[in-house]
């Protein structure tokens, strides 16, 4: 199937509306978020025009903001400050450290995370569209929805971390679809594993399974490998991480802003980095005070580049006509669940209320 700039568009705002649309207890601040990031996105060059938007005169800022700056300023800046806001009022509580094994009743709340998140991840590292990101918190926000343990989200739910990490492993499986059938790299990773393809002067492509079959099912081999060493490591070493959640907040919190802030400084080792990223985590700071959700926003710095990129291909090849967007069939397809998404909590609504109109009313006591 050839799949093209409208249905990439489409798919994109496929994501946007997935995110905003069960994450938080709110559409509207979902939406807030996802503007935020789609504005953070913005900042740079325009590709196609050359033009600065957003750099307010620095050429610093030319190139953009990069995500992992983003995130960090959000996650790692925005919660520390919220932590150090509210550290008087909300003394810490001592931490305990469990065991590296899964108990039978852990076992048994988690297997049907684990069988859901391939299906979630996959799919999407196999497109340009994807990566890491997206089908991680797709995943966590649809364990929080289907998890019978609501009470214990927040506070250390097995689904949020078994869900999630099922998702990030499929989707690193699926990011070698499309680097090695079609020579797209969907991440960072798969981006360097292309460049190392080309050095050695490899193209990948339909016909790398019969020129290189070795390189090839040598490479999908190292996956089961890397999986037996990650669990050889990870087991023995996780009582040793979780012990650092026993560090009094103040010198861990602290900690955690020179780690990011040494981690920004190193992403393109200019001063700018570091004061974009104090200017993001109070950005992040206040979409905690103000129920904001996190993940939308960085959905959009990830995706509002690429989503812009692909609706103006697709409006070019359309000479300017809306129609564009919708004319293959997988397009279509795809806004049709996007407005499935956006109405169905209307169409549920109706459906109950039409169930509790349709139930016969109690009989009076005489």
């Amino acid at each position: 199937m050839d799949i093209g700039a409208p249905d990439y568009f489409a798919i994109m705002v496929l994501a946007f509306i997935a995110v905003t649309s069960v994450l938080g207890s709110s559409r509207i601040r979902g939406m807030a978020s996802l503007l935020i990031g789609l504005t953070i996105g913005l900042v740079g060059l325009d590709q196609m025009t050359g033009q600065q938007r957003l750099t307010f005169g620095s050429l610093q800022l030319a190139d953009g903001i990069d995500v992992v700056i983003v995130a960090v300023g959000l996650f790692a800046i925005g919660e520390a400050l919220w932590v150090a806001a509210h550290l008087r009022r909300r003394p810490g509580r001592p931490i305990p450290v469990g065991r590296p094994w899964l108990g039978r009743s852990d076992v048994r709340r988690t297997w049907k995370s684990w069988l859901r998140g391939p299906f979630i991840g996959f799919p999407f590292g196999a497109i340009p569209a994807g990566g890491a990101e997206i089908p991680t918190f797709l995943s966590y926000v649809t364990e929080k929805r289907l998890s019978k343990h609501k009470d214990e989200w927040g506070k250390g739910a097995i689904e949020g971390v078994a869900g999630p990490e099922s998702a990030a492993s499929a989707s690193a499986a699926g990011t070698l679809v499309s680097m090695l059938t079609l020579g797209l790299p969907t991440t960072a990773v798969a981006a360097v594993m292309l460049a190392a393809f080309q050095q050695y002067g490899i193209q990948p492509g339909p016909l790398l399974f019969e020129r290189e079959p070795e390189l090839v099912w040598g490479l999908i081999a190292s996956l089961f490998v890397g999986m037996v060493l990650l669990l050889a490591l990870n087991l023995p070493l996780a009582p040793l991480w979780a012990r650092l959640l026993r560090i009094p907040r103040p010198y861990l919190y602290a900690g955690i802003l020179f780690f990011a802030a040494v981690g920004a400084y190193a992403v393109g080792g200019e001063v700018v980095d570091l004061v974009t990223l104090l200017v993001i985590g109070l950005v992040g700071f206040g979409m905690r005070r103000y129920g904001l959700p996190v993940l939308p926003a960085v959905i959009g710095v990830i995706l509002g580049p690429a989503a812009e990129q692909q609706l103006r291909r697709a409006l070019q090849i359309s000479d300017g006509s809306v129609t564009g967007l919708v004319d293959t069939p997988f397009s279509v397809t795809v806004y049709a669940v996007i407005v499935l998404l956006l109405a169905w909590p209307l169409l549920k609504r109706l459906v109950l209320r039409g169930r509790g109109s349709d139930r016969p009313e109690p009989e009076k006591a005489a």
